[in-house]
């Protein structure tokens, strides 16, 4: 055991060319610019932020932006990400970002994605890693911290991250509805019959088939190759084709496909990426990092304690009951992606019990079409939006109300079934933990 810690020391303190990493600072950094830049212009600021009147927030009585304050943070998130890119004032402006995104992200799950958890995951240790001292105007306003070495933990724990993405990713496709069914592929690629060359074969079942078990086997395993030099060539010309290729057919899942081109950039050796620089100047000749032992102690546990962490949230659903698609428990922040399509309806019924009177809430003067489909089959935004039409209701009438719903919702082409106990009132009895009200999938 002994053996091992000092094995695992000394692989994460070996003294490695930082030019993996300044390549990955300077590119995410140009991709993060532009993902904010683009998300100020084409008006998605207002659309998200700025426009609806309630938003599903993942901590409760989290202190929401104003219009000029919302702004204000996207701007920075631009002005802190060139930053980055140069490398001006580096930790501060990677710190800011990581801070100031994840806040955003954490304002409405209505907008959830995997690679916007998976940007805060990269941009935290972005702030814990040397990436500017070469290649940077940090290292001309501050000489002193001039070098081309890093520790090999630094670059490790990118490729160690996105290796895990990868294949939690795959290890999710591994389930009847994916392999045996081709669902929710078989669902939505008919809808692409529009694109050139490949529309017209889109509505085989065949190929729905042959994408769900190629993009599996791609997520289980393509992160290995990528780590070995003979391989890691074809794996990245599979990875530029898998990606843009997801890209091209669901337009939806954002800027991920191209996160990940960017990122698996890292997996390059150091040669690789310094022909890369070549033809930037650069002024660090120091070739001894001296603050890579200065964490030696605690380096290690905190690698170990945040992995534990990242093993635990893809597979913490399995300590929960019932199918995962439909109960949604712990489907978040576990590298899920594309994996169930639920269509159907959900009517939130108001009861006065004073009066016994009823009437059917009118989701158009409470959410944007956005938020109303996507609370339509999640159920913690469906207790959640309960527990607030309640509490204004309650403010209002000076008792409490109740709140019923009606909900029927098809799971990756199921026929549709009862989605929520409609017995239950959930402004008073609804439990996010037990879920008491929602009612099992029966096929």
């Amino acid at each position: 055991m002994q053996s091992l810690t000092v094995k695992f020391k000394e692989l994460c303190f070996r003294q490695v060319s930082s030019a993996p990493l300044v390549v990955f600072r300077i590119l995410f950094g140009a991709l993060l610019f532009y993902s904010t830049v683009r998300t100020i212009y084409k008006g998605w600021v207002h659309e998200l932020y700025v426009l609806p009147t309630y938003h599903f927030t993942f901590i409760k009585d989290l202190p929401l932006p104003s219009e000029n304050t919302i702004y204000a943070i996207f701007g920075l998130l631009a002005l802190s990400s060139l930053f980055m890119i140069f490398g001006l004032f580096y930790r501060i402006s990677a710190t800011v970002f990581f801070l100031l995104f994840t806040y955003v992200e954490l304002i409405d799950k209505t907008y959830y994605l995997n690679h916007y958890y998976l940007v805060s995951t990269l941009v935290f240790w972005m702030i814990l890693v040397p990436a500017h001292r070469s290649y940077s105007l940090d290292s001309l306003i501050f000489p002193k911290i001039k070098t081309t070495i890093c520790a090999n933990w630094c670059i490790l724990i990118f490729k160690v991250q996105l290796s895990m993405v990868y294949f939690f990713a795959g290890l999710a496709k591994v389930n009847a509805d994916w392999l045996l069914q081709a669902q929710p592929l078989a669902t939505w690629l008919p809808g692409r019959y529009t694109l050139p060359v490949i529309g017209k074969w889109l509505y085989l079942k065949e190929v729905a088939f042959l994408f769900s078990w190629l993009g599996c086997l791609y997520d289980l395993f393509i992160w290995a190759f990528l780590w070995f030099k003979r391989t890691r060539p074809l794996a990245y010309f599979f990875v530029l084709v898998f990606h843009i290729l997801t890209g091209i057919l669901f337009p939806r899942i954002g800027m991920f496909p191209y996160i990940m081109i960017v990122s698996t950039v890292i997996f390059f050796s150091a040669d690789w990426h310094q022909k890369l620089l070549h033809f930037l100047p650069n002024n660090s000749l120091n070739e001894n990092d001296r603050s890579s032992k200065k964490n030696a102690l605690l380096v290690p546990y905190l690698l170990t304690a945040y992995f534990l962490v990242q093993l635990y949230l893809p597979l913490r659903h399995l300590q929960y009951p019932g199918n995962l698609f439909w109960n949604e428990n712990g489907y978040r922040f576990s590298w899920r992606v594309m994996l169930m399509e639920k269509n159907g309806f959900t009517n939130f019924i108001l009861k006065d019990p004073k009066q016994n009177t009823q009437k059917q809430v009118n989701l158009d003067n409470y959410l944007t079409p956005f938020q109303q489909q996507q609370l339509r089959s999640q159920p913690d935004m469906i207790l959640q939006f309960a527990q607030h039409i309640g509490q204004l209701k309650e403010k209002q009438l000076g008792y409490a109300p109740e709140i019923y719903v009606e909900s029927r919702i098809s799971l990756n082409g199921r026929r549709s079934q009862v989605f929520i106990d409609e017995s239950i009132d959930l402004y008073d009895k609804g439990d996010l933990n037990s879920k008491n009200w929602l009612i099992p999938l029966t096929k």
